[in-house]
């Protein structure tokens, strides 16, 4: 298994925190947006005498709740076509398990979502990246770019729209592209949605809703970053291929049961008034413009407005961003502070491309994301590494 490029500077933030230093972390997308009241009490109002296994597809009565929430975002499924997952991850690994087989290739417009390639490594299946750029914002690359790759080994592409790391919100002509590859080489299109609501220009276009495809796409989701509730580890894999559901469910089963006091808390969240989404997403708009501005005013740096979910790729005049994020850490302070970054080399497939670059989680108040922006604006200066 690859390390995790999100989580593997984590000892050196914890031995910075140790001498004192306040630790401001962009690495990871953990918002402090606190999980809504509602959603926490129905846990702490349950009333029951034993804490039981649910089904292994998920308790009935949150499924079918899902099918309401899926309603109304324009996404027509039933509740039987639903198996509830232990968080994200695990709807991607099922995916994956399910429709793919050892030595079968999938491919992912990178820079990607660094789990995607972890999964893939346990399910002996490789990955092949096609390189979206920086200059124009993470577009999706060409058709003519993904018809280069594909051989008779490709099973699937994978999507994350809005996409992580990089914040891209694919459009409907882009879309159309994947459902005309998906369609002409009768592949798998696995498309993770899990920053559906954080978009800030054009709603989400979603994979279930192209037409002419409709057995051939694998929807994940979570509540974790919709909900502010990554701790509560509840997923779903959704398809109406009744033959990879089934398949999937082997897997659920192996797995007897997902967690069932986030079942709950997931179940709740279906109710939250509808403005919960329009000042979320209106606080994660705000941070993303003062995010983008305080990068692109220092000198040497680039940084493409993200159109959805809550991450920036800013370019940087560095060496290796590798060494610079763990140069944060160990051997600078500014204020008696620093900043925890990830460095993009993890999101890439393709040996030395993110060298120059790296993710922010802008998942922090404006105030902590100005003294962050403070931090990396000062130590760009004084990094021995500098390029300019």
């Amino acid at each position: 298994m690859p390390s995790s490029p999100i989580r593997k500077l984590v000892p050196y933030a914890e031995m910075a925190k140790k001498k004192g230093i306040q630790v401001y972390h962009l690495n990871i997308g953990q918002p402090d947006i606190e999980t809504p009241k509602m959603v926490l009490d129905a846990v702490r109002n349950s009333n029951f005498t034993v804490l039981e296994y649910s089904h292994s597809a998920g308790n009935e009565s949150y499924r079918k709740k899902l099918v309401e929430y899926y309603q109304s975002v324009g996404i027509q499924v039933s509740y039987d076509q639903i198996i509830i997952t232990t968080g994200g991850s695990e709807a991607i690994q099922f995916g994956f398990l399910a429709c793919l087989d050892e030595g079968d290739e999938v491919i992912i417009p990178e820079p990607f979502y660094a789990n995607y390639n972890g999964f893939a490594v346990a399910a002996g299946v490789k990955v092949v990246p096609i390189t979206s750029h920086i200059n124009n914002g993470f577009a999706l690359p060409p058709f003519s770019e993904f018809e280069k790759v594909i051989t008779p080994k490709t099973k699937a592409i994978v999507l994350c729209n809005p996409n992580n790391p990089t914040g891209y919100s694919y459009t409907r002509a882009e879309m159309e592209i994947l459902r005309d590859l998906v369609k002409k080489h009768q592949l798998f299109l696995f498309s993770d949605e899990a920053y559906r609501e954080f978009t800030y220009g054009e709603n989400q276009v979603s994979a279930m809703n192209m037409e002419g495809i409709e057995e051939n796409i694998i929807l994940m989701d979570t509540i974790s970053k919709r909900y502010s509730a990554c701790g509560g580890r509840i997923g779903a894999l959704i398809t109406k291929n009744k033959m990879v559901y089934d398949a999937a469910m082997k897997f659920a089963q192996a797995r007897l049961s997902p967690p069932g006091f986030a079942q709950i808390a997931g179940e709740a969240a279906v109710d939250l008034p509808k403005d919960y989404f329009t000042d979320t997403k209106a606080e994660y708009q705000k941070r993303r413009d003062l995010i983008v501005k305080r990068l692109n005013a220092m000198p040497g740096v680039f940084c493409p407005n993200p159109g959805g979910a809550f991450y920036a790729m800013a370019q940087l005049p560095i060496d290796d961003s590798d060494v610079f994020c763990q140069w944060l850490l160990e051997s600078f302070e500014f204020n008696n502070s620093t900043v925890m970054l990830a460095p993009a080399t993890g999101f890439y497939g393709t040996p030395g491309l993110g060298k120059q670059e790296v993710r922010l989680a802008y998942v922090l108040n404006t105030q902590a994301i100005e003294n962050a922006m403070d931090c990396l604006e000062t130590a760009l200066k004084v990094y021995p590494g500098r390029t300019l």
